[in-house]
């Protein structure tokens, strides 16, 4: 029995998540009395489909349903809200409401944003009962990436405490009811290709269903920290956030043109300045080509959170500039530049990967393969967390060019009659 304040069960499909949600939350409803509890899944279809319509029949003359308010009221109190987000904003419809438990159906589905606004309508102030939050998962879908940072990789940023999430895996296995009802169903599984069969009966949540990348593989584009040539080429990208992340990535050239990523800066709510000054401090040392940049760098509305006093007017291109960090507009084409990425991931003639990055990357390697298919442009991609593939995109985009040896330069060769010319060839006379 998990204690945790957010608890997830998820991971292979037909583990009976549903249910076991539904199950979960009306327990509780019934054991505590005045009990406030949300039951969310992304829309209302899904919501009716897979919760109002089932809690209808298993309620039946238990408990009174209205249809206007979606209210499941018991006779303790109790109350559980059924909702939904089809929108990023509908969140916003809950705030300044209590709940004591919410459960999030489907969490992949919804945003980490809207996870985190959820998460402060999640109190209570009735004694003796401890505010939760539960969720069912598969991997995939625009929140994978928040969800296998907080369950799977329990990776926590301040203000997070590991103890305060746990991860129940899912397995088709456990689920008697569907195996005795559909045998067949487990063999649908086995039959698909090797990636979606990982991720369906396996839950692996490094494969997963609309994941763009599918190439990406930490045993072979990720590498661990080492020495790279003086010599090599080296430049910069930069995904610019204030509010939302800013990434700034390295990269490096070698001479047969692959490409090596080798330091990650990805920080939250850091003025340009900050930012260019923690860069320009981590570059010291390096000859730094040029730093590649996302094209919004050159707009001059709404900077104020982004730069400090005396920088009114200016770009934020400008801003960089002006502090030692020169930056060039990245080329945005966002096919083109996900295809380029897609070419750098594929192998060499000889093998080897075009691209590898260092294994401190940590937001680029959590997010890159978090990358799921647009809903409404199959050739472009789309993600929650997307700033460090961002980046990775301008940084390959920008076309750096194969590193050269730099050759040795000769010694000159020492002539007695250079002793007496003139600096424009004359002989002195005496």
């Amino acid at each position: 029995m998990s204690r945790a304040r957010h608890t997830a069960y998820g991971g292979a499909r037909g583990g009976g998540k549903s249910w076991a949600m539904r199950r979960k939350l009306v327990l509780l409803a019934v054991n505590y009395p005045e009990l406030n509890i949300l039951l969310l899944r992304r829309t209302l279809p899904e919501l009716r489909e897979n919760h109002i319509l089932p809690l209808l029949k298993e309620l039946y003359g238990f408990a009174q349903y209205s249809a206007t308010d979606r209210v499941f009221s018991f006779p303790n109190g109790s109350r559980i809200k059924l909702g939904y987000c089809d929108t990023l904003t509908d969140v916003f419809q809950y705030q300044g409401q209590e709940y004591a438990v919410i459960g999030m159906e489907e969490a992949t589905h919804f945003t980490e944003e809207q996870q985190q606004f959820l998460t402060t309508c999640n109190r209570t102030a009735r004694e003796g009962f401890s505010p939760r939050m539960y969720y069912t998962c598969n991997p995939g879908n625009v929140g994978h990436a928040w969800v296998k940072r907080l369950f799977i990789d329990r990776d926590y940023r301040d203000g997070e405490r590991a103890e305060d999430y746990a991860f129940i895996p899912a397995r088709i296995w456990d689920n008697r009811v569907l195996l005795d009802a559909d045998p067949g169903y487990v063999k649908q599984l086995m039959s698909l290709p090797e990636d979606l069969k990982k991720a369906h009966l396996d839950g692996d949540w490094d494969v997963h269903a609309g994941q763009y990348f599918r190439e990406f593989s930490r045993s072979v584009h990720v590498a661990e920290p080492h020495e790279i040539p003086r010599w090599y080429k080296r430049f910069r990208s930069m995904d610019w956030g204030y509010n939302d992340p800013c990434c700034v990535l390295w990269h490096a050239v070698d001479p047969e043109g692959r490409v090596i990523t080798y330091r990650e800066l990805y920080v939250r709510e850091m003025r340009a300045e900050e930012v260019a000054e923690r860069a320009v401090a981590l570059s010291r040392g390096e000859e730094i080509a040029y730093t590649a940049a996302s094209p919004d760098l050159w707009q001059r509305r709404g900077q104020s959170l982004a730069t400090k006093a005396g920088t009114a007017g200016m770009s934020l291109a400008d801003v960089f500039n002006k502090c030692g960090m020169p930056v060039i507009p990245a080329d945005n084409a966002r096919v083109a530049g996900w295809q380029t990425v897609r070419r750098f991931l594929a192998a060499a003639p000889d093998g080897r990967p075009n691209w590898q990055c260092f294994s401190d990357c940590a937001n680029l390697i959590r997010t890159l393969p978090a990358l799921i298919y647009d809903s409404f442009d199959r050739e472009d991609a789309s993600g929650g967390e997307d700033h460090a593939p961002e980046a990775l995109r301008y940084g390959l985009m920008s076309c750096p060019g194969a590193s050269v040896l730099p050759r040795p330069k000769k010694k000159p060769v020492f002539d007695p009659l250079d002793l007496g010319k003139r600096p424009g060839g004359s002989y002195l006379t005496t």
